[in-house]
């Protein structure tokens, strides 16, 4: 494990404990269709690498997908179950499979690919990985992996943040936060509050407490401030990386916020 890694389980932790309502659930529920839109889910596999708090995982689970997910942070594992338990009741009787470990890890890779619907294929029709590939350490290694999870014919959802000329200087940013004792970590983020608060409406605006996703102000700054490591790229260069894959791009959703996610939808073809 990268020696300064955000430590997401927790914030995801404290973010389903304090934030996360049936209110943000519908509206991560509506956001996920919308991204989602024109690729069916009931009866298809669908994998979600570095699936947090599980609501992905969970809502394509409750629309009929045979759901199976990852990631790097063990209390994701906890945080999960938790969230089934309280939000998805027509989940009760479900145990939705999860690997724990770094998409980088071959033996990960093995386990996911074994867990698949089709295990002699050991690929899904659907390969969702929401703000994940840019923090493992080796961003495009990931989106290789990724790619290779996903069957002919499939789709790879992702997102990718954004290339800006401040990325370099928030990548610094995030490395220090990581390195810092916990009170000083605390005052970065009540720091960065006001102005990614005031960045936001300038740039949109919009209310920055209105999240997307069933997301939170907060938990988004704190995930923001620390979320290291961390890795960026133009939509061009996403777009170019994975056509010598097989695939084409079906749909871009171009970030809101310079230093914001692009969201991509692409479908194997070959």
């Amino acid at each position: 494990m990268h020696e300064s890694r955000f430590d997401f389980g927790r914030n995801w932790k404290a973010f389903s404990e304090n934030a996360l309502s049936e209110a943000r659930l519908e509206q991560a529920r509506r956001d996920f269709r919308a991204l989602m839109a024109g690729i069916p889910l009931r009866g298809r596999s669908f994998l979600d690498i570095g699936f947090g708090q599980g609501l992905s995982l969970l809502l394509a689970a409750a629309d009929g997908a045979v759901a199976v997910g990852c990631d790097i942070n063990p209390l994701c594992a906890e945080v999960l179950r938790d969230n089934q338990r309280r939000f998805f009741p027509e989940l009760s009787a479900r145990t939705i499979p999860v690997v724990v470990g770094s998409i980088l890890d071959d033996s990960l890779v093995v386990a996911l690919r074994r867990k698949a619907a089709d295990s002699r294929a050991g690929t899904y029709d659907i390969v969702h990985a929401w703000g994940v590939l840019h923090h493992t350490g080796n961003m495009k290694r990931a989106m290789g992996v990724a790619a290779s999870l996903v069957r002919p014919g499939g789709n790879l959802v992702i997102s990718i943040y954004a290339r800006h000329w401040s990325s370099r200087a928030w990548r610094g940013i995030k490395y220090l936060y990581n390195r810092a004792p916990a009170l000083l970590q605390k005052l970065l983020v009540w720091i960065f509050v006001p102005i990614i608060y005031t960045a936001k409406w300038l740039v949109t605006r919009r209310n920055p407490l209105g999240q997307t996703r069933g997301m939170d102000f907060y938990y988004d700054i704190v995930d923001w401030v620390g979320g290291y490591p961390y890795e960026f790229a133009t939509a061009e260069e996403v777009t170019a990386f994975f056509q010598p894959l097989g695939f084409v791009l079906d749909r871009l959703m171009a970030a809101t916020v310079p230093t914001g996610c692009n969201q991509f939808v692409f479908r194997r073809v070959s």
